[in-house]
């Protein structure tokens, strides 16, 4: 296996990779112009959290208010978009988004006071916090109906499932013992990211890895999860074609119901 940096949330229409995790409303919007990936999996839920200024205290104060995202059609401004749209506000109309050209430029934005709101990824949220910046307006955690969701799902290039199925079971597996390494044992997982240099701040990284539900995988429907956000981002017109028609041409879940059986009982080997 080859790992390849730098994917974004914004699925290439290049050959660059093959399998890679993506946020599920960034995949929907995906989905509906293409139907070269299919989700084979849903990860687990969270990661991410709304936070506003003093003028956005709720959901619904978004209307009228500002959004720092990286870009339209990243996966900040496509989730955002289904939040709003939950609650009744039309993104592409009632929300004023604030471009910029990196996620980091955009949570600079919003720091110093030039956006309203925004969407953090983590350990964003432990950051803003940290120097009481802003204030959570939506914990996807925590807060129902998000909780309930998948944040992260896999997804593999449609002719790739076709012509190698079986190296595409061996990814998942790998993906998911990885899951469950991170949820029994988040010290070692910890240690691991600090070992490869892909954070500095133990701490931070094991609250992280506490925090999200990495078990979710084994109990919630990832197809809930796709016609949750495709129905959001359907009513405003953002995306085509009709939730069932992307989740008939856009899902396997075939090697997720195999690795459930398989893995039922697995643990990682305690040191």
């Amino acid at each position: 296996m080859e790992y390849v940096k730098g994917v974004s949330n914004v699925l290439a229409e290049s050959d660059e990779f093959d399998l890679t995790l993506i946020t599920v409303p960034s995949l929907v919007n995906s989905q509906d112009t293409s139907p070269r990936w299919l989700a084979i999996a849903g990860i687990h839920s969270g990661c991410q959290e709304l936070f506003g200024n003093d003028r956005v205290r709720t959901i619904r104060d978004l209307k009228g208010k500002s959004v720092a995202i990286s870009a339209i059609g990243s996966g900040e401004h496509i989730f955002v978009s289904s939040v709003a749209a939950y609650v009744g506000i039309n993104p592409n109309k009632d929300i004023d988004w604030v471009v910029a050209n990196s996620s980091e430029a955009a949570l600079q934005r919003f720091v110093d006071g030039k956006a309203d709101a925004y969407l953090a990824f983590e350990p964003q949220p432990y950051l803003l916090e940290e120097k009481k910046i802003g204030l959570v307006i939506l914990n996807t955690t925590e807060d129902k109906p998000w909780s309930q969701y998948f944040c992260c799902m896999a997804l593999a290039r449609t002719d790739f499932v076709r012509r190698y199925p079986v190296a595409t079971k061996r990814a998942l597996r790998a993906i998911l013992k990885e899951s469950v390494i991170c949820a029994r044992e988040p010290e070692r997982a910890a240690r691991y990211l600090i070992d490869k240099g892909h954070e500095a701040r133990y701490e931070l990284s094991l609250d992280v890895l506490k925090a999200l539900p990495f078990d979710r995988w084994r109990e919630a429907n990832p197809e809930d999860t796709l016609r949750f956000h495709a129905l959001r981002l359907h009513e405003v017109g953002m995306i085509k074609n009709h939730p069932n028609k992307l989740i008939a041409q856009g899902s396997d879940w075939r090697f997720l119901n195999e690795m459930k059986k398989e893995l039922k009982a697995w643990a990682p080997p305690w040191p």
